[in-house]
């Protein structure tokens, strides 16, 4: 089906208009929001906690995981950069996979992403909550989750300044608590932190050597840091409500590639360079806490707690966030229930509270069906942001050539080496998503999020095949002679 007999998204009946001038949604974020919303979107919980089985499966050769898994991130980050700050949109990729591939790729990757974050807010609940009840011991699990989803729904069902408010001090804490580890840890690797010595590259090399599981425990250590890098696209969906969308994102997603580099391969070398890549505590208390009790820092692992809770909370506040305005573009371009698709004050309400209800009901399921339904649901999004990243790369390469033709003044951010590095970044989607069907303990992951991405798929192209059917039954008038 060709993509011209579709009304392009921006020009459909009830359209949110891609940017903030005459969008029915708010503008009140600013840049100091977006910055930070883009340095907290790379320090999550992942980080924290899930790294430690990546060490435990690579060894020092974490460094090369996060290096290369960061590479393939800053390349898809530059892409949507790209199409972000030439058409800013509240729905992101979805919009550009609408205008580049055709209504069904929109419907299919947004959908997908809509339920990622959904179920990403159950799972950042029920972590929250597990810490707050060892704070707080005999107070039931279920009271913490909805006081936190009530907490952020309410923030969410406000101006759009209030979510980003909440991001830009919960960032701000987050930056804070990695840039003091990464100060210390480099201290300690120099020997000049008082109490202790350099352990030069001792660490890197005992134990088995830099790769101690050889290819296999490095390949794991690369699938666990993709899933870690999630979270970066909150940003070009949260542009399309600042002031100046356009050099918003620009601004944000150009500074992105130093913060990777810093944040998660600068702290994967500190951490194996202090302690052994075996140290059960890596895994059991985590890296960060591990680290923090080697150099003696008092009360680490509460320390690293507080951190933790700080990260899961953003998590929610940006996920709740990020799938409502996903709702809403879908909706808007005529992607979902009529009944999401109005907004007040500038906020999406209805698509707030169904966010905040799918996730709500997820959380459920996570009690009630712990290894049947919610063990389902997290296999179905296991993959899902490498089709999104795959969605992007497809979209960037059409979007680009037709920019190229029409709009060149519109390539404020431009993709490095195009199309090659875009090729580069499609191959290593596709790379992770072969590894990931090849190990046994991905390879459920993959056929779940493959059948939920056929399943929107089939939905998606039916839709549009009926709008293109309307369209066409349309009468036309004939223009009038002159």
């Amino acid at each position: 089906m060709s993509q011209s007999t579709i009304t392009p998204p921006e020009q459909q009946p009830g359209a949110a208009a891609p940017t903030g001038g005459g969008s029915p949604l708010g503008n009140g974020l600013k840049q100091r929001h977006l910055s930070m919303i883009a340095l907290g979107g790379v320090i999550g919980a992942g980080l924290f906690v899930g790294s430690g089985a990546g060490i435990a499966a690579a060894g020092p050769s974490i460094v090369l995981a996060y290096a290369a898994s960061g590479l393939l991130v800053m390349f898809v980050m530059r892409m949507l950069g790209e199409m972000s700050a030439a058409n800013p949109a509240s729905g992101s990729f979805s919009v550009h996979a609408d205008r580049a591939i055709g209504p069904w790729a929109g419907f299919t990757a947004g959908w997908m992403f809509w339920t990622l974050l959904c179920v990403g807010v159950a799972i950042e609940a029920i972590g929250a909550a597990h810490i707050m009840t060892g704070w707080f011991p005999g107070t039931p699990s279920w009271m913490w989750v909805l006081v936190f989803m009530a907490l952020f729904c309410a923030s969410n069902l406000g101006a759009v300044s209030h979510f980003g408010e909440f991001e830009f001090w919960f960032a701000a804490l987050k930056i804070g608590a990695i840039g003091l580890f990464l100060g210390l840890g480099v201290l300690a690797v120099l020997g000049l932190l008082p109490g202790t010595s350099s352990p030069g590259a001792a660490n890197l090399v005992h134990d088995g050597g830099f790769l101690p599981n050889g290819m296999d425990g490095l390949l794991v250590g690369l699938l666990a840091s993709v899933v870690a890098y999630g979270g970066l696209e909150t940003v070009t969906i949260a542009a399309a409500e600042s002031r100046d969308p356009a050099k918003g994102v620009a601004k944000a997603v150009k500074t992105t590639m130093w913060r990777i580099a810093i944040v998660y391969v600068g702290s994967m070398l500190v951490i194996v360079t202090l302690l052994p890549w075996n140290d059960p505590a890596v895994t059991g208390s985590g890296p960060y806490a591990a680290t923090l009790d080697h150099l003696g820092i008092p009360a680490a692992g509460e320390i690293m707690n507080v951190v933790i809770l700080i990260a899961l909370l953003s998590a929610m506040n940006a996920n709740i966030y990020g799938s409502s305005r996903m709702a809403y573009s879908l909706v808007a371009r005529g992607q979902g229930p009529k009944a999401l698709g109005k907004a007040g004050g500038g906020v999406p309400r209805r698509a707030v509270l169904a966010s905040c209800g799918f996730g709500f009901v997820t959380v459920l399921l996570s009690y009630w069906y712990p290894d049947t339904l919610f063990a389902w649901l997290l296999n179905m999004v296991g993959g899902v942001i490498l089709i999104v990243w795959g969605f992007i790369a497809v979209s960037q390469f059409v979007l680009r050539r037709r920019l190229g033709r029409e709009a060149p003044e519109k390539l404020v951010v431009r993709m490095w080496g195009f199309p090659y590095l875009t090729w580069v970044a499609l191959a290593g989607v596709a790379g992770v998503l072969v590894l990931m069907a090849l190990g046994e303990d991905t390879r459920v992951q993959v056929v779940f999020t493959g059948g939920l991405t056929v399943a929107l798929a089939a939905t998606g192209y039916v839709m549009q095949r009926r709008a293109a059917a309307r369209e066409s039954s349309r009468p036309v008038c004939p223009t009038p002679l002159r």
